[in-house]
């Protein structure tokens, strides 16, 4: 059982960066809904990750909803178009961390990926 400390929560978020990242690598010659909800399920999980990150002592079920309601803040924010965030997308930077289109199927895929995330840490993660 790993123990949960910070420093477990920022492990975790950088293994899932690099392995969201892997999924949407084009040499891998992976189908494109494996990247696309693959790497957003990952990227739900490390919204987890963070959020434990940010408030360590709070209940998983408070990290949950902290994580739940900053993943579904950022891809319904996609729905709003002033010119300064829309440039902010156009970036690369902007792209992974803010999206450019709001999707459903990213909604599902965050949660989902969160929903795992919070089942790690309630199965596999011990009180520090």
């Amino acid at each position: 059982m790993l123990a949960r400390t910070r420093l477990t929560f920022a492990t975790i978020a950088i293994v899932l960066i690099i392995a969201a990242f892997t999924l949407r690598w084009p040499a891998l010659g992976l189908p494109w809904v494996v990247g696309k909800f693959g790497g957003a399920t990952l990227w739900g999980a490390m919204v987890y990750c963070v959020a434990a990150l940010i408030i360590p002592r709070a209940p998983r079920l408070a990290v949950f909803a902290f994580a739940a309601v900053t993943a579904l803040g950022v891809e319904f924010s996609q729905l709003i178009h002033w010119d300064w965030l829309d440039a902010i997308r156009r970036t690369t930077i902007g792209v992974i961390l803010i999206g450019r289109y709001f999707s459903w199927g990213d909604v599902a895929a965050y949660l989902g990926g969160i929903t795992c995330a919070a089942l790690f840490d309630r199965w596999a993660i011990r009180p520090a």
